[in-house]
């Protein structure tokens, strides 16, 4: 089995947009600047309390460095589509979000939407409006406006008009 290859190349990016300079960060984590500038030019592998160091500078975890150094810098993802209660989907999956767009007929509702994941959802509709409705509440939503919810809670897709709109689950991060 081939082991994976890391990329500390985002170090410097991360440094950078944190206008920190090696010597900053190397002071902060405690590993020296040497040590650093080989990792930022990817000439050396990084111990797993090096990591843990360098990202607590960064406000990220050892895993949310590695994970960053391990994946690619742009991901590529292949449309698929659906229909469901009236209103048609065409969707991309990414690893933490999903993006939807939906078109759905005056009338056409969505009751007890397919599982989620403990994901936030948003709404946010282009055309027409649509009514919203959630344990305690409905909620209509007209053209230009949107609503941020957690997904986890029972929740309906009304259309009142026709309409068009963008749903994204976002993946929550150590909800606790």
């Amino acid at each position: 089995m081939e082991s994976p290859s890391f990329d500390f190349s985002s170090l410097r990016e991360l440094r950078k947009r944190s206008g920190l300079t090696i010597e900053e960060v190397s002071t902060r984590s405690g590993v020296s600047a040497a040590v650093i500038s080989k990792l930022e030019r990817n000439q050396s592998s990084a111990e797993l309390e090096t990591l843990y160091r360098l990202a607590r500078v960064f406000g990220m975890t050892a895993g949310d460095l590695l994970s960053l150094a391990e994946a690619p810098f742009a991901q590529r993802a292949e449309e698929s589509s659906h229909s469901v209660g009236g209103f048609s989907f065409r969707e991309v999956n990414y690893s933490s979000v999903r993006v939807l767009h939906c078109t759905a007929s005056a009338g056409d509702s969505i009751s007890r939407p397919e599982i989620h994941q403990d994901d936030n959802e948003l709404c946010w509709v282009l055309k027409g409006s649509l009514m919203l409705r959630l344990p305690r509440e409905e909620i209509t939503l007209t053209q230009g406006e949107s609503l941020q919810f957690d997904a986890i809670l029972e929740h309906t897709y009304a259309a009142l008009t026709d309409c068009e709109c963008i749903i994204l689950h976002l993946r929550k991060n150590n909800r606790y």
